[in-house]
């Protein structure tokens, strides 16, 4: 019986078709084979769910095979055979004695099977950004293959992953729910005076509850919550110091349903906040607003952030860095599919069912203000997936 986190989650159809597009993107690419260890590529294909990725592991897909391939540990391979749908063959685990070996490494075991297919001299995608195919891993497999051609494949899946099916934006709006309701507990538990960490764990608590009907899952990044003169930079996380009776803090959380992960940030200010904080704060809102009504089909990436960056120069600010990218399935230590950005330059094409986090934020020397938003790409444009108050967030 397969988990709820895995291969019982979509229907066997999805995976067929997921495959069949992948494998359309390799025809267009002249490879083979793609060798795919991004956890959340190898989950995307197979449903293969489990705290494995600190050890090599990863989903071959040949042109000529009806079924991915699952390698992986050997002690991990029970794990694919109850998340996933995949045959017996096609799971093959590796030697035990490879963990850790300063010598020998599984990815010498995973060429003798590429071998032993016929695959020798094939043309192989690797994923040369993907976050655990290490320069080992791919050293033992350009060694153990003299005949292969390799190729960076250019985060093929992740590219095939960019526009959801109608299946993960269920779990996608019932992450937005989760992220609600961790957020709005959050920003009920700061108060001048409460340890920090107090407030991480009740972020902790709400996102794996969950919402009725909809339990949670860990996120692929911890709750981030810089406070005061940490604010001017985003990715501090707590302490167990105090929260100010004056000053900034921002939170920025996910909710995760499943894998499928959607991102909220919220910036709060404890006191009677400044003229020019409100004003700042008031801009990124309506930025948020501009570039969210280009978030539709016929718009592009590059497009949806020009309508934030000229709001922005409106009112004499400006952000250099990209102001989203895509989320949905995700593992540590990222829930971003790293495809697309919302930045100038990016002539990615939206399309229905393409879902952003549009990382809304200005970091200045001494502060910030981030008051971002997730949304999936509609005809109507961007649809929010949490509902949370959109405002510099006051606590007196």
């Amino acid at each position: 019986m397969a988990s709820a986190s895995g291969f019982g989650t979509f229907t066997q159809a999805e995976y067929a078709q997921r495959l069949a597009g992948v494998k359309s993107r390799m025809e267009k690419a002249d490879f083979d084979l793609i060798i795919c260890q991004d956890p959340a590529n190898m989950c995307w294909l197979t449903g293969y769910d489990g705290w494995s990725f600190y050890v090599p592991q990863c989903v071959l897909v040949h042109l000529r095979e009806d079924r991915p391939i699952w390698f992986g540990r050997a002690q991990d391979a029970r794990s694919a055979r109850l998340t996933t749908g995949l045959p017996e063959k096609n799971i093959v685990p590796f030697s035990e004695r490879l963990v850790q070996q300063p010598v020998e490494h599984p990815y010498d075991e995973l060429a003798q099977l590429i071998r032993s297919r016929g695959w020798g001299n094939a043309r192989i995608g690797v994923e040369m950004d993907a976050h655990y195919y290490t320069a080992r891993c791919h050293a033992h497999l350009v060694s153990g293959l003299p005949e292969a051609h390799f190729a960076n494949n250019h985060d093929l899946v992740n590219w095939a992953r960019l526009v959801k099916s109608e299946a993960e934006l269920v779990l996608i709006r019932e992450a937005g729910a989760i992220c609600t309701h961790a957020m709005k507990r959050a920003i009920e538990k700061m108060r001048p005076g409460v340890p920090q960490n107090h407030v991480i764990a009740e972020i902790y608590h709400a996102q794996i509850m969950g919402v009725p009907g909809a339990g949670g899952d860990y996120a692929a990044i911890c709750p981030l919550m810089p406070v005061g003169e940490g604010t001017s930079t985003p990715h501090l996380t707590w302490s167990d110091a105090p929260l100010p009776d004056s000053g900034l803090a921002i939170l920025e959380i996910a909710g995760v349903r499943r894998r499928y992960h959607v991102a909220l940030t919220r910036t709060v200010h404890f006191g009677k906040p400044p003229q020019a904080i409100v004003d700042m704060a008031k801009a990124i809102v309506e930025g948020v607003d501009a570039g969210l009504e280009k978030a539709r089909p016929g718009y592009t990436a590059e497009e949806v952030e020009a309508a934030w960056q000229a709001v922005l120069r409106k009112n004499g600010l400006k952000k250099e860095s990209r102001v989203g990218y895509p989320v949905g399935l995700a593992y540590p230590p990222d829930w971003g599919e790293r495809t697309a950005s919302l930045r100038p330059g990016d002539t990615t094409e939206m399309q229905s069912g393409m879902c952003f986090h549009f990382m809304a934020g200005v970091w200045l020397d001494d502060f910030g203000i981030a008051i971002s938003e997730s949304f999936v790409v509609t005809d109507h444009g961007g649809e929010r997936l949490c509902d949370v108050a959109r405002e510099l967030i006051v606590i007196d």
